[in-house]
């Protein structure tokens, strides 16, 4: 969806909710945080997007954890769709926002929640927002403020981390400006090839009871929400299980992967509808149906085609629930949100499988977690590990069925062969260990939030006890995984044996699911007897002490012979439809500046007879942009252009604009540009 169309529309249903809302007697205080006004029924609701693009270029990558992917150019944009439901009667709410990133980390959930408190009071908090990632692997990198999740970036970089969060603003802003009155609609469906179970001899080892659940080892469920304002539809979320892996640790381009690609599929279909495509428990769902050991491939062996396949069988799968979707009957919105120490959980004994008390421990990454999760991966750092590495000892001490009797913190971890003491590393934790659980209720649909990645029976255990807790069917309650923070996966104590890779980033140890079902069915109790627990202390800011390991980058300076903007390859005079354009330019370090909103990398223009006009940009999935250092030059910059010329491309004359900023040897910018001649289509 472009800028000035999405704008357009917004501004267009802003100027109408006033009026809208008188109609039904709802004013000013339907969307203030002074509450309701009286005899107001149904829902609000709103919805808005917002660019969070961050460096592109010369900065590494988050999803991996791979030193060597340090993201060289732009494949599209990504971006955070926010979503707000109230219940007019009481303006009870909840704010959901899915952004196309690999993770939610607590700098994300803490800078975010004190910014809008700032714009909004307390009508966006802890409890009522709920902030998650599509889990793509192909965002920016060194955003959190956990070391374990910043060294892979060389460091925290702010200017994705800042891009990131005005993202998340800049959509919040829009659907808080468009809430108005309106309808949620509930839709299920199933979808059966766009996931493969990657832990499958993990998977192998739950009772039957489980694996029945799920016969052909995957989660096929859709779910689906539709937003209507009157006869409009503004806002549709999908959720679905599988990671976003289809373009592998082989891609350098930031961009989103298969689920971004779901959502930008729909808003090409209607312009004015914001759609979301969410993750549940992905933990062992892989969208490389092949599930080859170091050799990701499936449907296809070309991770591009992948992408796109997988995400046009999600956006069709989406459309499949909505097309049955009917407007939610039980009504009331209501949301609680609690922090947990995981690294001192002590679990009664009802929710673990052996019915013994337990505890979790601080957080501990072993063996089989840095061997990564070969079936996404080309390549391993650690290549002389393996997925399955445990501690053999431990299981010969009984560590398989019970907790051995060795110090605390290895029995709460066997069998797991421990590589690196995350939790208790100086001169802090290495991770949050102090993680939020959240409920929200959303009429018939409830959403239970982990800040984790959990596989798809560790997902239907917490199911299963928010379903009961809440008095609500199984298939209507959600895993909402990747919320609100990070601490990598979640598995069943019996998946945990086996230490495949998701295993062994299970930090908290062997219980840590138990931990969650017991703190989740505490949460969801307290929610449906209406009471309001505190949410606890939160997790600090740790803004401070960041390092920095990758330094500035030079002055800029042109190409040898060159002036900044100058085409520098040949580009043809004419083209047929179908044809793919490349065109490289003199350009700038792109990461001088991270251009974002309004402020373009590139673009398409059309010549109408009378001007130049813009008509693909850096984010339609016909473009993409590359940066290289030439001839091995610290300073000088060569940016290309690639257009696959659209079949449907209306013939004429068309040329590509580059965009850039140039650092000065005083450290200020300068907006430089260029363009290809004219390009005939015919």
């Amino acid at each position: 969806m472009s800028d000035v169309s999405r704008r357009t529309f917004l501004h267009a249903t802003a100027a109408g909710t006033a009026a809208a809302a008188a109609a039904v007697g709802l004013g000013a205080a339907a969307t203030d945080a002074a509450g309701p006004a009286r005899g107001a029924t149904g829902y609000l609701v709103g919805a808005g997007k917002g660019d969070m693009t961050g460096a592109i270029a010369g900065q590494g990558m988050m999803g991996y954890s791979d030193l060597d992917q340090v993201a060289n150019g732009l494949l599209q944009r990504t971006w955070a769709r926010a979503y707000i439901i109230a219940d007019a009667a009481t303006d009870r709410r909840v704010l959901f926002i899915t952004a196309d990133i690999a993770c939610v980390f607590t700098s994300h959930h803490n800078t975010l929640l004190a910014e809008l408190r700032a714009r909004y009071g307390n009508t966006y908090n802890v409890h009522n927002v709920n902030v998650n990632a599509t889990h793509n692997h192909n965002s920016c990198g060194g955003t959190s403020w956990d070391y374990a999740y910043v060294l892979a970036a060389k460091g925290h970089r702010h200017n994705s981390f800042r891009a990131e969060v005005d993202g998340l603003l800049d959509a919040v802003a829009q659907a808080h400006e468009s809430l108005a009155p309106g309808t949620v609609e509930l839709g299920h469906s199933e979808l059966h090839n766009a996931s493969a179970n990657r832990s499958y001899d993990a998977f192998r080892l739950n009772p039957e009871s489980d694996r029945k659940h799920f016969p052909d080892h995957i989660d096929p469920q859709v779910t689906a929400i539709r937003l209507r304002q009157g006869g409009s539809t503004i806002g549709e979320v999908t959720w679905f299980a599988t990671h976003g892996t289809s373009l592998t640790d082989a891609n350098f381009l930031i961009g989103p992967d298969n689920k971004g690609y779901a959502a930008y599929l729909g808003e090409q279909r209607d312009p004015n509808i914001v759609s979301a495509h969410a993750q549940t428990n992905a933990g062992d769902m892989t969208p490389n149906l092949w599930a080859r050991k170091m050799n990701p491939g499936g449907p296809t062996s070309n991770h591009r085609s992948n992408r796109i396949i997988i995400g046009r069988r999600q956006d069709q799968a989406g459309q499949s629930a909505l097309s049955s979707a009917r407007p939610m009957t039980a009504g009331g919105v209501d949301a609680a949100t609690r922090y947990v120490d995981m690294a001192n959980v002590h679990v009664n004994g009802h929710y673990t499988p052996h019915g013994k008390a337990t505890r979790t421990s601080p957080a501990m990454m072993g063996a089989a977690a840095a061997a990564t999760s070969q079936e996404e991966n080309t390549r391993s750092q650690l290549g002389f590990l393996n997925e399955g590495v445990r501690n053999e000892l431990a299981m010969a001490l009984g560590a398989g069925d019970t907790p051995t009797p060795a110090a605390w913190i290895a029995d709460s971890q066997a069998p797991k062969a421990i590589l690196f003491p995350l939790g208790i590393m100086p001169p802090r934790s290495w991770i949050e260990q102090r993680l939020p659980i959240q409920i929200l209720r959303i009429g018939d649909l409830v959403l239970a939030a982990l800040p984790t990645e959990s596989t798809i029976v560790a997902g239907l255990r917490v199911r299963r006890i928010v379903a009961d807790a809440m008095d609500v069917p199984l298939q209507n309650v959600l895993l909402q995984g990747y919320s609100n923070g990070y601490s990598q996966y979640v598995v069943t104590p019996e998946e945990y044996v086996s230490q495949q890779y998701e295993g062994g980033e299970t930090l908290f140890g062997r219980w840590t699911l138990c931990a969650y079902m017991q703190e989740m069915d505490s949460l969801a109790r307290s929610l449906k007897r209406g009471a309001k627990p505190s949410a606890g202390r939160a997790p600090a800011d740790r803004a401070d002490l960041q390092p920095d390991l990758l330094g500035a980058q030079p002055a800029d300076t042109p190409m040898p012979g060159r002036r900044f903007g100058q085409t520098v390859s040949k580009v043809p005079t004419s083209v047929g439809a179908g044809s793919t354009v490349s065109a490289s330019f003199c350009g700038a370090y792109p990461s001088n500046r991270v251009r974002r909103g309004s402020r373009r990398y590139f673009s398409v223009e059309k010549f109408t007879g009378a001007r130049w006009e813009t008509v693909y940009d850096d984010d339609h999935e016909s473009t993409e942009m590359t940066w290289v250092r030439p001839g091995g030059s610290p300073s000088a910059s060569k940016v290309t252009v690639t257009w696959r010329v659209p079949r449907n491309a209306a013939p004429g004359d068309y040329r590509i604009r580059y965009f850039g900023d140039v650092k000065t040897t005083s450290g200020t910018l300068r907006e430089i540009s260029g363009a290809t001649g004219r390009i005939k289509v015919a």
